[in-house]
């Protein structure tokens, strides 16, 4: 906002400038130029800025999944909340174009992983989770788990589960 309000005033005082400076006064020119450069350095900076917070924006999609917390939306501006929404729906449907009938779930093992099943604590109430072969587990809080990795990654990113290292 500070650099706003620069930016702001240094075009107001060369618009002044400008003006006098097609009155006759020459002099003027090289302060207008300077003013100028300013003004391109700041939007130089503040383009960075925000280019910057859209690749942190970005990488929450692939952190925490397609639902933020609501400690980091309300950090978001409206616009960054509407960016990461439309970011969110363009994966969706990119991942449902890939790998046949299911579509290929990209967001699942960015590490590779060791094992195929890893060892779960459960950390709050979730309720029933079903596996591939049908079988349904009750996620109770403080209950463990011998899970497959890429069924319960999503939920350890939100914080259901917890991976137990031995």
């Amino acid at each position: 906002r500070q650099a706003l309000e620069e930016m702001r005033a240094l075009y107001e005082r060369n618009q002044a400038d400008v003006a006098e400076a097609k009155a006759g006064r020459t002099d003027l020119i090289f302060l207008i130029r300077f003013r100028h450069c300013c003004l391109l350095r700041n939007q130089r900076c503040l383009l960075a800025y925000l280019y910057d917070r859209l690749l942190r924006i970005r990488a929450l999609r692939w952190e925490y999944g397609s639902v933020l917390p609501n400690t980091i939306q309300f950090h978001m501006s409206a616009e960054e909340v509407e960016w990461f929404n439309r970011y969110k729906k363009s994966l969706a449907t990119y991942m449902r174009s890939v790998g046949g009938e299911e579509g290929l779930d990209l967001t699942q093992d960015i590490k590779p992983p060791k094992s195929l099943y890893i060892e779960v604590r459960c950390l709050r109430d979730h309720g029933e989770f079903e596996i591939d072969d049908g079988t349904t587990i009750l996620l109770k809080k403080n209950s463990q788990h011998f899970l497959p990795r890429w069924k319960c990654e999503q939920l350890i990113r939100q914080g259901v589960l917890e991976h137990v290292l031995s």
